[in-house]
Formats: C-alpha cells, sequence, structure tokens
C-alpha cells in the first residue's frame, strides 16, 4: 500500500526548495512519489519525483521534482497511477452527494464524510455531482467537474471508494460527455415525460392518456398490464397492495411515458458503457404533484419488467424540498409517505430511496434513516443528494469577509 506520510525532515527539505506543500497529498508509489505544492508564484502544481513518465511538467531545480500543471491530462495520468483517484460503484451502501458547484469544496467534503466515521464509516460518497443543467449554468464540462474533484480528493489524502455522479440526465446525448469523462453513476430524469394532469384529470380524461400511451416502447398492451395487476395482491412488507383499476390507470397514464423513456436511456447508457460497471438513479423528484405508493409500485414494477437495474430511486415526496433550507411540510405526513416508500423499496428491490435538494433537511434525516433501515449489518437504504449549499456558504463566508466584494457579487 502507498505511503500516507512523509518524515519532518523531508517536508522541511522541501519547503525549503519554496514550495508550500499539501502534507496528505504524499504518496509513494512504485518508486514514485507524487503530491500537491504551491509554487512561489502562487500556483497550485501536482510535483512529481522520480519516474515522471505520462505527466507533463517543468522541472523544479532546488526540489527535482517536476512542477505539473493540474490539466487534464495530468489529472488522466495521475488516476493511472493511483487507482483509488478514478470513481467507482458504491453498491447499497447509506451514500450522500455533494454537489460543488465552485469546485473549490471537495476537501471540506471529504473533512465532513471523515468526521461521521471516516473511509470506513458508515457513508459513502459521491464527491463528483453535477448536472447537465448546472455545468451549462457554470461553464464547466463532465471533466472538469471529475477533475477539480480528483485534486481535492488528492489533497486530503482520500483513499476509499468513492462515486460520480452524472445528474438530472434527459437525453441520451446526454450520457456521452459523462461516460467518456469516467463517471460512474447516471441519475435519468423523466421528469419532462411525467402527464401531472392524469394526477386530476378525470375517468374519461385518464381513459384517453391510457389509450395514448407509446405501448410498442413499453412492450406491453393494455389488457396484459391489467392481467399482471388487476386481483393480484402484491405481497408488501407492510402487508399486501392491490390495485384497484382507476388507481392502476391512472399511475399509468402519470408515468408510462416516463418508464418508457427510463428504459430507453437505460439501454442507451448499457451501451455506451459497454463492460464498464456503472450504476443508475431514476428521478421523478422534479414534478408538480407527489409521487403515491401506487406509483411507486407501477414503476418500480413496470422498470424490473423492461430488465431496467437501478440502486436508487427518487419518487416525488409529500412537502417542499427547497435549496439550503429545512424541510417545510408536516412531518408526520412525510414519516407516515416515506415509511410506506421504504416497504416498496425493500419488496421490489432493494434498492435506495433518493432524497433530491437534500441539504439542509436536518428534520427529516433521522426520520429517513430509521423508517429505510436496510437490516442487519446494512445501514440505511438512502442516499442523499446535496447540490448548491457550499455555494451559499461561500458567499456567506465572503459577505463576511469581504463585505464589498459581496456587494459587487451581489449586483
Amino acid at each position: 500500500m502507498a505511503a500516507r506520510t512523509t518524515t519532518a525532515r523531508e517536508l522541511e527539505r522541501l519547503e525549503a526548495s519554496g514550495l508550500g506543500i499539501e502534507e496528505h497529498s504524499i504518496v509513494r508509489e512504485a518508486g514514485s512519489t507524487f503530491l500537491l505544492a504551491r509554487t512561489t508564484g502562487g500556483d497550485n502544481v501536482l510535483a512529481v519525483g522520480g519516474d515522471g513518465g505520462g505527466f507533463s511538467g517543468e522541472p523544479h531545480e532546488s526540489s527535482g521534482l517536476l512542477m505539473c500543471p493540474l490539466s487534464a491530462a495530468n489529472a488522466e495520468a495521475l488516476r493511472g497511477r493511483l487507482p483509488w483517484l478514478r470513481p467507482s460503484p458504491l453498491g447499497l451502501k447509506t451514500s450522500a452527494g455533494f454537489g460543488d458547484q465552485l469546485g473549490l469544496a471537495t476537501p471540506g467534503h471529504v473533512r465532513a464524510v471523515r468526521a461521521v466515521g471516516g473511509e470506513a464509516g458508515p457513508i459513502a460518497p459521491i464527491f463528483a455531482q453535477q448536472s447537465v443543467r448546472e455545468n451549462a449554468r457554470t461553464g464547466r464540462t463532465p471533466q472538469q467537474v471529475l477533475d477539480d474533484a480528483l485534486w481535492g480528493l488528492f489533497a486530503e489524502g482520500w483513499r476509499a471508494p468513492w462515486g460520480a455522479d452524472a445528474d438530472h440526465l434527459k437525453t441520451a446525448d446526454d450520457v456521452e460527455a459523462f461516460a467518456a469523462a469516467g463517471y460512474t453513476f447516471f441519475t435519468i430524469d423523466p421528469g419532462g415525460h411525467v402527464d401531472d394532469e392524469a394526477h386530476v384529470a378525470r375517468a374519461g380524461g385518464i381513459e384517453a392518456k391510457v389509450l395514448a400511451l407509446p405501448w410498442g416502447a413499453l412492450e406491453d398492451r393494455l389488457t396484459d398490464l391489467e392481467a399482471r395487476y388487476l386481483g393480484r395482491p402484491i405481497p408488501l412488507n407492510g402487508g399486501p397492495f392491490l390495485f384497484e383499476r382507476r388507481d392502476l390507470w391512472r399511475a399509468a397514464a402519470k408515468y408510462g411515458r416516463a418508464v418508457a423513456h427510463t428504459a430507453a436511456m437505460y439501454r442507451a447508457i448499457v451501451e455506451r458503457m459497454g463492460s464498464s460497471r456503472f450504476e443508475l438513479e431514476v428521478s421523478v423528484d422534479e414534478t408538480a404533484s407527489p409521487t403515491s405508493v401506487a406509483e411507486h409500485v407501477f414503476i418500480a414494477s413496470e422498470l424490473g419488467r423492461l430488465g431496467v437495474r437501478w440502486v436508487s430511486l427518487a419518487p416525488r415526496f409529500v412537502g417542499e424540498f427547497e435549496k439550503g433550507v429545512d424541510y417545510i411540510g408536516d412531518l408526520e405526513a412525510f414519516a407516515a409517505e416515506f415509511a410506506r416508500h421504504a416497504q416498496v423499496a425493500r419488496t421490489l428491490g432493494p434498492y435506495k430511496l433518493s432524497l433530491h435538494s437534500g441539504s439542509d433537511k436536518f428534520s427529516i434525516y433521522p426520520i429517513a434513516a430509521r423508517l429505510a433501515a436496510g437490516g442487519p449489518g446494512r445501514g440505511p437504504l438512502v442516499h442523499l443528494k446535496t447540490a448548491g449549499t457550499s455555494y451559499l456558504e461561500a458567499l456567506r463566508t465572503v459577505a463576511a469577509a469581504e463585505p464589498e466584494l459581496f456587494r459587487e457579487i451581489l449586483a
């Protein structure tokens, strides 16, 4: 295993050569040394000692190290030497995704995870997480997001498995840049194919919507759909669940097109990834109406029938999930509904329930952890997805430290 520390004398020698050293980053592997350093000019660089093959940089006369800019090419070369810097699937372990719209927050995220148990602790982290929409707004690429996370992990000396989430993918074309960069977790967002009108439509409107579903893409017929569900109790952990025709039709009308789209997206990812391992999340949280238990059963059952395999699913829960503030809603109503969703996830999976816009939802964390218990030897079947909070905290810090700069940003 690679060494994780260096001697005080070696640190003094490197610092005497004019370099500022990130002590936790120092790694010796196969006769080479890798570390993050800050030059006298204030630039952060990757310093390589020994075999510098594959790295691009300039020699540093005083230390004898190769000074390499934090470029995409050097990040890829470092991943080739230190495999733990590549993201990997995380399975059913309780997990959390840390959105970082600045590309600077990963060291803080690492310290937060270490504070609740460390690298072998109860939370599996996804340190690179960004959606197509967020990349468009910030002017970053999937590769830049992944590389920014890598340098943060390297600086902190993180060695345990971690994930990279291509968040809220809406089209097959969205997949390519994330797959090419090496992401391992793909979140499909079929929200644009959810028919929210079906939530309140009358019987005649529901029937028209059901008859107009893309039955070919669903590889199904209405008669077969009814034969699978009507009069056939589904054994959930909390007791048998039985579909009434009106509930089945409403679920199909509301989510049928979303199921077809998700299956098509999943197959596109499988084709693109080939033999590379990845995980899937299905997200229907960005819709106007909550996902009922019947609709959850329909979504999970139909995706399974179509061969889709996923590790987590994000329903639209009751209440409001706004970014950067606590849950808005009735906690007892949330707990009652979450318990039923957890029964579906355990029975038809198991898979994790995903809490989107989950930052600062302190009042519901204990509820989710308790009700989504995964059984002996397994933590709660929950994935917590946060985004934007580190950006807000950065603004808070700027406002406290440099009020004039904050006013300029606000303007």
